[in-house]
């Protein structure tokens, strides 16, 4: 007799002929999604208890799955077993209370109803008349978040007085955000220069702070900049490592002096390494000179500018000709959602429109809408917008900035702490809620061994289970990062992790 084939994928029940495949039979959509939704509510209650990093090896979901696909079906329990047994365990848990590694991917109800319901929609939302709801309440939510935010109507898509010059769209990425609106300073700096096609390309030139994400430099490859000519600006503590606007101005007129065409600045509210800021106002001031684009990275702190105490950090952003800022880190609001604005809609959508056939309609060629596939690199796209304007909807302005608030206070409690333990050293100044603190290097302790112990600390922190921090280099020393601002975070989880860390420290150096 041949042996029998456990294997729970490959148990999969028989072929049923009797019924045709409805993939969308509607009482089959209710109960799965029960279900689902009960797997959710699940996980969210006992997601705290679970291990932060879970302990497997790469490979390890083929051998406990197939490594081929089904033939027949599988009662939808089966599916959701094998979620339980075997992805469940092998994840990171973003939404652990006891995450603090990574600036966070906050979530909320509303978020998660919204991203359901457009996707049980499924809207390919290229062009306005493809889908006419979607584009409006992209528009609309885009809007809403910008008066939040304060910013300038030049860059609203719609304004009291109509429709305005500038405008948004919902990206994917901050990457996205980079790519297209570097494409977009090309082409111009390309036509301002006077280049036949891309003749003149090798001389433009783009600029950032050492501490800009490392997605600017990816990005501004891919948009065919020469790696030669991206400027990565040295920071240091005298600016809390910020960028320099002296260093960028010196940096800019010697590139012209040598022919080159500056063509693309890049600041940053809230760096990834230490939350450093560069100073909006006076890097826009520089750029000016240049005729170079400004964008403003807010990928992460773009959200605490909701509070009128933190929106300061943006003086200035008038003058600059985009700003990103996304709302799944920081603003409850899953995956993915970043929010590009420009002030000049045209110059995005002259340097990224398609216009085939098949997609000409009176709509568009009224010139009454933008297109959103022309704001993007892509054609198709996602129902974003949705989840953004339910977040909005469903919590209001004054809820939005308790939750920014309460995270900042819980990093500031942290922050503190830290500080009153003379084992440890604040290494930048806190600006919003990621605190960046170290082994501080005493006695016998030089500053290479205070970065080993360190490095020791955060290994050990995280094979505990019970927290997750990661790590950076700032000023050349071994740092850790903690980023306080998971959903489900509360202050007893911060101090949780804080025993954790002394207590830790403690067995190390006894």
């Amino acid at each position: 007799m041949g042996s029998i084939d456990t294997n729970p994928t490959a148990f999969s029940a028989f072929p049923d002929d009797d019924k045709s495949f409805q993939p969308l039979n509607t009482d089959d959509v209710r109960a799965y999604l029960h279900k689902a939704v009960d797997f959710i509510s699940d996980y969210y209650t006992n997601v705290e208890s679970m291990p932060v990093l879970p302990n497997v090896k790469p490979g390890y979901l083929q051998d406990q799955l197939s490594a081929s696909p089904p033939t027949y079906s599988a009662p939808f329990d089966v599916t959701m077993k094998e979620i339980r047994n075997s992805v469940v365990p092998g994840m990171t848990h973003w939404q652990s209370p006891n995450f603090f590694a990574f600036f966070p991917s906050t979530n909320s109800a509303a978020a998660i109803a919204g991203d359901l319901i457009a996707s049980a929609m499924n809207t390919v939302g290229f062009t306005w008349q493809a889908a006419p709801a979607a584009t409006e309440m992209e528009v609309l939510a885009l809007d809403w978040l910008a008066q939040l935010l304060r910013l300038p109507t030049t860059f609203m898509n719609r304004t009291s007085s109509g429709r305005g010059t500038g405008g948004g769209v919902i990206l994917g990425t901050t990457s996205e955000a980079m790519l297209v609106t570097l494409v977009a300073a090309r082409d111009a700096a390309l036509r301002r220069s006077g280049s036949v096609g891309v003749s003149g390309l090798p001389k433009l030139a783009v600029y950032a702070a050492d501490q800009t994400h490392s997605t600017f430099f990816k990005a501004c490859r891919l948009a065919g900049f020469d790696p030669a000519h991206i400027r990565s600006i040295p920071t240091g503590p005298e600016t809390d490592y910020g960028l320099d606007p002296v260093k960028l101005l010196e940096i800019m007129q010697a590139d012209v002096d040598a022919g080159l065409v500056p063509t693309y600045v890049c600041a940053t509210v809230g760096t990834t390494s230490s939350n450093a800021v560069d100073p909006v106002g006076a890097v826009a001031d520089v750029a000016a000179m240049f005729n170079a684009w400004v964008h403003v990275d807010a990928a992460y702190a773009g959200s605490a500018c909701i509070c009128p105490e933190f929106r300061h950090h943006l003086d200035g952003v008038e003058r600059v000709d985009s700003i990103s800022m996304s709302p799944h880190k920081w603003l409850l609001t899953c995956l993915d959602c970043t929010c590009l604005y420009v002030r000049d809609a045209h110059r995005l959508s002259d340097a990224l429109e398609t216009n085939p056939e098949y997609l000409k309609n009176d709509v568009t060629d009224s010139g009454e809408v933008t297109d959103l596939k022309d704001m993007q690199v892509g054609v198709g796209r996602r129902f974003r917008g949705l989840k953004l304007w339910m977040v909005m909807r469903t919590y209001g302005t004054a809820k939005l900035q308790e939750h920014i608030r309460s995270d900042v206070a819980m990093a500031k409690m942290f922050e503190d702490l830290v500080g009153a333990d003379d084992r440890f050293e604040i290494v930048v100044p806190r600006n919003f809620a990621l605190v960046c603190f170290r082994i501080k290097a005493s006695g016998a302790m030089t500053e290479e061994d205070a970065d080993e112990v360190t490095r020791e600390l955060m290994e050990r922190l995280n094979k505990t289970g019970k927290a997750y921090l990661a790590h950076t280099v700032v000023g050349g020393r071994f740092v850790l990062r903690f980023a306080v601002g998971s959903s489900l975070q509360e202050e007893r989880h911060v101090r949780g992790a804080w025993e954790l860390i002394k207590k830790t420290t403690t067995e190390m150096m006894d």
